[in-house]
């Protein structure tokens, strides 16, 4: 890791959090007096995210209910957790008729997946695209949201951006770039396999406005 990302000087950011300096300003000064060679911005992300998970950790309006699962319109049946992170990552072109059905039902009752779908959307096209310049921005968004997988995920992405970046636009096959791109594949299940069921098994909320 290098001095251009926050995450190099984690250790004494986390230990200057921990002693009540909390505005990014004063621990962009600090750091930039250790060497850090980023951006303002990549450290509003990183600590963005320390601040969201500290809310998340006192936020005493826990729901323990049972949330009303979205149904098939046609059939009626439940739709899986499982079956609803599948349908995030697919894009529109390639769904059958029975899977598009499920899409707008999900979308229409699920905000969850809107802001999962959407998201999953951007990084496949960054990936297809092997161009990684609109990753900060996507790493902003999915930070800005509230589901704790996609921001955990996010920020396994900001921590580890520039072999991301490399695996994303490097065009060769060697020992390095295999790495690289290996560390992106368990990226991409981190987010797509473990993440989606459990977000949407959670978050399968009613939605009150359509897409």
């Amino acid at each position: 890791m290098k001095p251009s990302s926050p995450w190099y000087f984690e250790e004494f950011l986390s230990q200057s959090w921990k002693e009540g300096i909390r505005t990014g300003s004063a621990l962009f000064s600090l750091i930039q007096e250790r060497g850090y060679e980023g951006s303002q911005s990549h450290l509003q992300r990183l600590l963005a995210g320390w601040r969201r998970a500290e809310q998340q950790a006192s936020d005493p309006k826990v729901e323990h209910k049972i949330l009303e699962p979205v149904r098939d319109p046609e059939t009626g049946h439940a739709i899986s957790p499982v079956i609803a992170a599948a349908l995030c990552i697919k894009p529109r072109g390639k769904l059958t008729s029975d899977q598009a059905r499920k899409v707008d039902a999900l979308k229409t009752r699920s905000p969850a997946f809107v802001s999962m779908r959407s998201l999953a959307m951007r990084f496949n096209g960054i990936l297809r695209g092997r161009v990684a310049d609109p990753l900060p921005a996507w790493i902003d968004d999915a930070i800005e949201t509230d589901l704790a997988p996609i921001v955990r995920f996010a920020r396994t992405v900001n921590r580890d951006y520039e072999a991301v970046k490399n695996a994303i636009e490097m065009p060769w096959s060697n020992g390095q770039a295999e790495g690289q791109i290996n560390r992106l594949k368990t990226l991409k299940r981190a987010m797509y396999g473990r993440a989606g069921p459990e977000l949407l098994r959670a978050r399968m909320l009613p939605f009150h406005h359509t897409d």
